[in-house]
């Protein structure tokens, strides 16, 4: 857990002010052009400890092989998997009486045989939304959510030359079915070898889908599950421990601070520098008074309720 993770203790949010406060000329109003900031505030509509929990979702492609791995490592045992890791790192789980973090570790490779998608982009003209013989080419959404999900990525894969996010999930120029929906699904049975698919329903940007089984080398995961409470009053001190951001009571703030920080709850406030004493406060009891990036996904505590919150910054150019 990095430190900008730890819970932040508001009782020093005095001492941040004061400090801001002497130092407002070299921080928040050193520009000459105005910067902005927009504190962004929402309700989460669940507990500390709910919220840390994680539940596999009810999609097979990625629930299935997560609830699969669960049923494994609680209490005790093992989990391996191989291209792949079914479950969360770090994720919080709860399971015969206990609470536990989810920890995987490389512990090896195997030579195994995969399924390999590969696809070549063809020219849209020239296809004519059909294949040599005359058969209409699929589109994508047609076909199973694996299928779809796979050629979907080596699209982006291609759209991008292989700059994007989407060639970290790719071996090579081939995605590789490793799931065991993925395994199932209507392009590992090979029918779509050869066949031409489309990204949009008249037959635009279209691919010929190229399918083989190749031998390769798989890197083994092993996930466990470390026990971290065995109460749920324990595992609340772990998430607050671990979770949460800032804890804010009234009392550590100012009242022109405390009412700006709830007319923000489910909303937004901006202000451009030189900012308020009020924004000020807010932002030092948040503990992101000395950031120069925006930042989001960050948890609150405040007046018992759970708030996930943002800042932004507009720097002029």
């Amino acid at each position: 857990m990095s430190p900008s993770r730890r819970r932040l203790l508001q009782t020093a949010a005095p001492t941040l002010i004061a400090g801001l406060a002497g130092c407002t000329s070299e921080g928040f109003g050193n520009s000459d052009q105005s910067t902005e900031y927009t504190l962004s505030i929402d309700t989460v509509a669940a507990s500390p400890t709910e919220h840390a929990l994680y539940e596999p979702s009810d999609d097979p492609l990625f629930g299935d092989p997560a609830r699969a791995a669960l049923a494994a490592i609680i209490p005790e045992d093992t989990h391996r998997t191989y291209g792949y890791t079914p479950l969360p790192e770090d994720g919080y789980v709860a399971g015969k009486g206990r609470y536990s973090q989810i920890k995987t570790a490389i512990t090896g490779r195997q030579e195994m045989d995969r399924t390999l998608v590969r696809v070549e982009k063809l020219d849209d003209d020239a296809v004519g939304g059909s294949d040599e013989s005359g058969k209409a080419a699929i589109h994508v959404d047609s076909l199973d959510r694996p299928s779809a999900r796979a050629l979907k990525i080596l699209h982006t894969n291609s759209t991008t030359d292989g700059t994007g996010a989407s060639a970290e999930l790719l071996r090579g120029d081939a995605y590789v079915l490793r799931r065991p929906a993925e395994r199932e699904s209507e392009v590992a049975t090979g029918e779509l070898d050869g066949q031409i698919v489309s990204m949009t329903e008249d037959g635009g940007f279209s691919y010929r889908v190229s399918v083989s089984t190749d031998s390769i080398s798989e890197t083994e995961y092993t996930t466990r599950a470390i026990p971290v409470a065995d109460s749920k009053a324990a595992f609340r001190e772990v998430v607050f421990a671990a979770e949460i951001d800032a804890e804010v009571d009234d009392a550590s703030l100012s009242t022109a601070a405390r009412e700006l920080l709830d007319r923000t709850l489910g909303g937004e406030h901006s202000e451009s520098t030189p900012l308020s004493a009020a924004f000020e406060a807010v932002l030092a009891a948040l503990g992101v008074a000395t950031t120069d990036e925006s930042l989001n996904g960050r948890l609150l505590w405040y007046n018992d309720q759970l708030y996930r919150y943002g800042l932004y910054i507009d720097t002029p150019d």
